[in-house]
């Protein structure tokens, strides 16, 4: 029986793909077990599909100065000796992760298991966990063909990312239902991220008076991000975090607001959603987030607006371009070339198991 690891946590970008693989590799019969953090988003997630979950310590390697600097690395230096005992313990053919500071140890453990490990990076340029386990891995799979450039090219393919197919499956009017809205007013849905975009959230709920006049408004805001004096307005639901639901409220959606997370925007575009990028601020994060906003912008998939040009204005008048302007960003995605991400990362992972027997 061939057996693989998946691993990647912190938030749900870095496990969503992985999700999205486990119909493929069960149907090509791998026996399928999950290393991630002890109490990460991840966990929920996986362990609610019946999958053997494996929590090790987990620290966060950061390029700022923060009281935590001294001592996540004795978090990161505990996970690895954890992985390398469950390594050894569940002896997997194949590591596959997807990233996230979590799986740092588990791939570097897995080479000196003399395990194959591939790992993936959604954004265009490879976030600081993945520089680190590069070394340690036989292929790097890649979402952007400008990322394939800036890795070691015995190393790259460009894959694509993983996209949930059960997201593709969504019915309209058990969406309509599930949120009590109307069929006379177009649908906005808001994504903050699983943990939630607090900037993004503050935007929305300051202009929702003058939103609601034209659209009906799906927000989901993240973790604890609830707005209680909210609740009960006519045309407007938030939630924590959809997951059963979440292909309906897309099926419903007319336009997205979203951050800009190279996952989040691909199952956007996949889904050929006409969307309005905020990606993370370059202060507040590495700048992956713009340099992804921008390429779907330059594409003719997205809007993008960037978090210190955002006014009340502004902002709403952006979403009322995107709406009038929906059927152009339509075309453009149906007309972009959608690549069959999970065939070609189980193929790969299929040659590691090959190449070691």
């Amino acid at each position: 029986m061939k057996h693989i690891v998946l691993t990647g946590g912190g938030t749900a970008g870095h496990v969503t793909p992985n999700i999205a693989m486990i119909p493929a590799l069960k149907e090509q019969g791998f026996t399928i077990s999950y290393i991630g953090s002890y109490n990460g988003i991840e966990k929920k997630l996986i362990e609610e599909m019946g999958i053997p979950y494996y929590g090790i310590s987990s620290g966060k390697l950061r390029r700022y100065f923060d009281v935590k600097n001294f001592t996540d690395p004795f978090r990161v230096l505990k996970g690895f000796s954890e992985a390398r005992k469950l390594l050894k313990k569940l002896k997997p053919d194949v590591v596959f992760s997807k990233g996230g500071f979590v799986s740092v140890p588990v791939v570097i453990a897995a080479k000196r298991c003399k395990i194959p490990a591939i790992i993936h990076e959604s954004d265009m340029t490879p976030g600081l966990a993945n520089k680190l386990c590069i070394p340690s891995a036989v292929k790097v799979c890649c979402n952007f063909p400008e990322t394939v450039s800036s890795l070691p090219a015995n190393k790259a393919v460009l894959t694509g990312t993983p996209i949930r197919q059960e997201l593709m499956k969504g019915d309209k009017e058990a969406g309509r239902q599930f949120c009590g809205f109307t069929s006379d007013k177009p649908v906005l849905m808001v994504i903050g991220g699983s943990l939630g975009a607090a900037s993004v959230n503050d935007h929305i709920r300051k202009i929702l008076p003058e939103l609601l006049k034209a659209f009906q408004v799906i927000h989901l805001c993240g973790k604890g991000k609830m707005d209680e004096t909210l609740k009960g307005t006519e045309g407007y639901v938030q939630y924590e975090y959809i997951k059963e639901e979440l292909p309906d409220l897309f099926a419903l959606s007319d336009v997205v607001i979203s951050r800009a997370g190279a996952n989040a925007i691909c199952e956007i575009s996949a889904l050929h959603k006409p969307n309005l990028l905020i990606p993370l601020s370059a202060n507040a994060s590495r700048g992956d987030q713009i340099l992804n906003a921008r390429s779907f912008e330059k594409q003719g998939f997205s809007m993008v607006l960037e978090e210190e040009e955002i006014t009340d204005e502004k902002l709403l008048d952006t979403i009322h371009q995107l709406y009038d302007n929906r059927h152009s960003f339509e075309e453009a995605m149906s007309a972009g070339k959608q690549m069959d991400s999970i065939h070609h990362i189980v193929s790969l992972i299929e040659e590691c198991v090959l190449s070691k027997k």
